[in-house]
């Protein structure tokens, strides 16, 4: 395995006391500062009805953020695709790709990104389907391809704009389910180890014996994402744990209501099942000083097999973030 590749994953998080409009402005001076730090790609989450989350169109932001970039590739981590139009979102990332050729990737998520009611009416033909989910890979490929197959859709439609190169596209799994769909459609694989601590080992092993080579990716190429956050100071560490042990727990009920302050959460007495779900929780992030945070990613790259990890950092103070993802250019060297 050779150098460790860094990537981001912005959700577009409202801090504290902000608002949407400052969340996208936040992302707009990361993505600047994460291809200035050599970052390999930084990708868009698509979210629903949260309101502690700005992100819910990734291809619009998308074509904002590479415009402020110059090298790093840019993409969606990811289009929830049963929440669209296939054709549409071909076409959107075939103009996205027209525009910044070469650096256009799409990832591609079954889940709502929210719940099922909203995501129904994002879609009133979604029936959460896999045959229906499958077909769209299969329609979203030929688009991409422009391969007509006898008696396809393609035959009949195309996506445009057309262009000489396509984007990259990834599966994104915390199930491990979609690994061999990206493994037949010769797709990258995203684990969300941010999402699920459990089987992403086993999900990639999975994909890279199962891989069928394709035009964009002849051989299989797999990262996995976590929450991580990292400070020479060791009190901010502890109060970043403390209050994303909270905000996970908060995400998790569907809590629509904003965050409480650091002593409001510090005052908190958990219930033993919070408690339980706390300790489970802590193997979606890593968190510590540089040297521990080193440490802990090197074992997860070495865990999964990959040189790359996708990192999502949220913090209340947007210097402290930007720092952390500042120490982990340095760390490894990235430029």
């Amino acid at each position: 395995m050779g150098k460790i590749k860094l990537s981001v994953l912005d959700q577009s998080q409202i801090r504290r006391g902000s608002n949407a409009r400052e969340a996208i402005l936040e992302s707009e001076q990361l993505v600047r500062l994460a291809d200035k730090l050599g970052y390999t790609r930084y990708w868009i989450s698509e979210h629903h009805n949260i309101p502690l989350l700005a992100g819910s169109t990734p291809e619009v932001l998308l074509a904002h953020l590479a415009g402020e970039t110059k090298n790093i590739r840019l993409g969606s981590g990811g289009i929830m695709l049963p929440n669209h139009s296939t054709l549409k979102v071909a076409e959107n990332f075939r103009m996205l790709e027209t525009l910044f050729p070469g650096r256009i990737d799409l990832g591609i998520g079954r889940a709502p990104g929210g719940d099922r009611y909203t995501a129904y009416l994002l879609n009133p033909s979604n029936q959460f389907s896999e045959k229906d989910f499958v077909q769209q890979l299969v329609d979203l490929k030929g688009f991409l391809s422009d391969n007509a197959e006898p008696g396809s859709v393609h035959e009949k439609v195309i996506a445009i704009p057309q262009a000489s190169t396509a984007p990259m596209i990834w599966m994104l799994t915390s199930s491990g389910s979609s690994a061999s769909l990206a493994a037949h459609f010769g797709a990258g694989l995203s684990f969300a180890q941010f999402i699920n601590p459990v089987g992403g080992p086993e999900a990639v092993e999975h994909y890279r014996a199962n891989f069928k080579p394709s035009d964009t990716f002849p051989e299989p190429r797999a990262n996995v994402g976590i929450f991580a956050f990292c400070s020479e100071d060791p009190e901010k560490v502890r109060q970043w744990q403390q209050e994303f042990d909270y905000r996970l727990l908060h995400i998790e009920k569907a809590l629509t209501n904003g965050l409480p302050s650091l002593e409001e959460i510090a005052a908190i007495q958990y219930s033993p099942a919070e408690q339980a779900r706390i300790k489970f929780n802590r193997g979606r992030m890593i968190s510590g000083t540089p040297d521990e945070v080193k440490k802990q990613i090197l074992e997860l790259t070495s865990i999964y097999g990959v040189d790359e990890v996708v990192v999502s950092t949220m913090a209340n103070d947007f210097t402290d973030r930007l720092h952390s993802y500042e120490l982990l250019a340095e760390m490894f060297e990235l430029i």
